[in-house]
């Protein structure tokens, strides 16, 4: 191998790893603390200056049928309902061969996390999967969150967690999933809600003082927070601001790896690694080539981190890999509002909770409901994506709420009583008229149209139905609503004025077009062969989901599944490449839980 220059000099030339991850997100991170349990040297390199990806931004929440920590709870599942639901989400793009990996890894993947490592899960039984009518659909659900997690298990090394994203905490606070968002949404209603906030807040407030960031860490930042660790302790190398330019393979092999660092190019020898850099969804080019709602790219908008530029899926191509963007849906798609800041682009806003609520409808510019404003972010971004494009225009849509629900309920970043609303009319981030049809001209809609719309669903809404779209009629629907309310935990009417109004544009959580990949992880050639020392795991690799999105966190079981997997694989494959007495202590077992 010729030396590569930079500025000048021949690149530096590391000490050899068993294995170098690329990404730091959830999948990365289960590959790398997996072989570096199992007794392997892990290099993990970071692009940006945070570890996390995209995960520590996500509520953290992994869909894995029939895994422990439910069955302790209680809940009875089976891979072969599990299985079958699979089948009928995906439909002609099932791929038998990854399903099943991840269906027999899964169980095994959280009890190896729970026993070897300082990963721990918590139950969110009652979760229904997404599509519960369906064959095989779960309606207590297959979904476990990480529990939450002390800044002070990471010590100095919380300066390098990626923070939560801002729009989705309050004054900094991470809430933990929807039990304690609930307690938020009730503190001016129940004494024992508000004595919660109340003590929330004040801890909250004496952390910031004290140590300037929360200290209590949930959701996706304590998943990563907790792979972190972990990875620390299992003595993995994990360096940030270093970013993979090339993969060097010579006579077929994997040889080493060149990173960008500081300026220069490193090189790092390796017979392995794992890519795992978060897909595309900031990537202008790709998005333009495979999400065909941006012909332009920047149609488009990600509360993905920017690094999250595709370099795995182009360094990939680059070797001979092959990529798909034949699915359905290229990206795992969400609703998203655009909060404007003084200064720089706008905050990207996921609407995640709001849409379930009663009192709220979603409308396209014709004045017109589309959708079941209660099913899934991707759901709603597929039907947003049919027909809310107008006049060459790309898609968005329009949440509309009477006074009532946005004080009970808040809309978007703008949180409900007794915060203010008037910082989100200023900045124009929402709009407010006394009727239904000064609000339509105010925002560009159809205001006949949408006074007629609003009037047919009142018709009905008072007795909780919904005839036009169902919404509140699943247990997926109700479970995001508010229990609280009868006779629909979804549904009410937009009694009287003022009226408002939040325009949505289209987002994702993360993409699901990608590398192509087996059953083990191993990234496949444009002739359908592994090329060796190769993996893709996390939004990398192709989605086993078909561009489809059955349930809460399937993209995160599967990365950590696959990561499992992938270091396993790989801690076999060097216990057989090097003498007995070399070997890590749990290669061996690692080897045979792979097969």
């Amino acid at each position: 191998m010729g030396a590569n220059r930079v500025n000048g000099g021949p690149s530096p030339v590391e000490a050899d790893y068993d294995l170098v991850v690329a990404g730091s997100g959830a999948g990365g991170l289960a590959a790398a603390v997996t072989a570096a349990v199992n007794g392997l040297r892990v290099l993990v390199i970071e692009k940006e200056a945070f570890i996390g990806g995209t995960t520590a931004r996500s509520g953290g929440v992994l869909w894995l049928p029939c895994n422990p920590v439910l069955k302790a709870a209680g809940i009875d599942d089976s891979l072969e309902e599990a299985r079958r639901y699979l089948e009928g989400q995906t439909g002609p793009h099932f791929d038998a061969s990854r399903v099943d990996a991840f269906l027999e890894n899964c169980a095994a993947m959280v009890e190896f996390f729970e026993r070897r490592t300082e990963v721990r899960f918590v139950p969110l039984p009652g979760f229904a999967d997404y599509h519960p009518n369906a064959d095989g659909a779960s309606l207590q659900g297959r979904a476990i969150l990480a529990a939450p997690y002390h800044a002070r298990h990471l010590g100095r090394e919380i300066r390098r967690l990626r923070p939560p994203l801002r729009v989705l905490t309050f004054v900094g606070m991470m809430f933990n999933a929807s039990q304690e968002v609930a307690h938020f949404f009730n503190c001016t209603r129940s004494v024992r809600s508000a004595a919660y906030v109340a003590r929330r807040l004040v801890e909250h407030a004496g952390e910031m003082l004290r140590y300037g960031r929360p200290q209590r860490i949930t959701n996706g930042n304590a998943l990563v927070a907790r792979l972190f660790r972990s990875a620390l302790d299992a003595g993995v190398d994990i360096r940030t601001e270093a970013a993979l330019e090339e993969i060097v393979r010579e006579d077929g092999q994997t040889h080493s790896v060149r990173v960008r660092r500081n300026g220069t190019i490193e090189t790092v020898r390796t017979k392995r690694i794992v890519l795992a850099t978060g897909g595309f969804p900031q990537s202008t080019e790709l998005r333009r080539r495979n999400f065909r709602h941006a012909p332009t790219g920047a149609e488009h908008w990600s509360p993905a981190p920017p690094g999250n530029t595709g370099d795995g899926w182009q360094i990939a191509e680059r070797i001979g890999a092959e990529t798909c963007a034949e699915l359905p849906n290229n990206g795992a798609w969400i609703p998203v509002s655009l909060v404007p800041r003084r200064q720089g682009a706008p905050d990207v806003f996921p609407h995640l909770i709001d849409r379930y609520k009663p009192g709220i409808i979603a409308v396209n510019p014709k004045g017109e409901r589309f959708v079941n404003e209660a099913d899934s972010y991707h759901d709603f971004g597929e039907a947003m994506q049919r027909h809310c494009a107008t006049d060459g225009m790309a898609p968005q849509a329009w949440l509309i709420c009477d006074h009532r629900a946005i004080r009970r309920y808040g809309l978007g970043f703008a949180k409900p009583f007794p915060l203010p609303l008037w910082p989100h009319l200023r900045s124009g981030y929402l709009l407010r008229a006394d009727s239904l049809d000064a609000l339509a001209r105010k925002a560009g809609i159809a205001p006949e149209s949408l006074v007629r719309t609003v009037e047919a669903y009142n018709l009905h809404a008072g007795q909780g139905e919904d005839p036009a779209f169902g919404k509140g009629s699943t247990a997926y629907n109700r479970y995001l609503g508010d229990a609280t309310h009868r006779p629909n935990h979804c549904v009410a009417p937009l009694a009287r004025g003022p009226y408002y109004a939040l325009r949505l544009v289209m987002g994702d959580l993360g993409t699901f077009a990608g590398i192509r990949t087996d059953a083990r992880a191993r990234v496949m050639d444009r002739q359908g062969a592994p090329l060796p020392g190769v993996y893709a795991v996390g939004n990398d690799a192709l989605s086993i989901m078909g561009g489809n999105y059955p349930g809460a966190g399937i993209t995160l079981g599967p990365a950590m599944t696959f990561g499992y997997i992938a270091g396993l694989d790989i801690a076999g494959a060097v216990a057989a490449d090097r003498p007995a007495a070399d070997a890590g202590p749990d290669a061996a077992t690692g080897s045979h839980e792979a097969a």
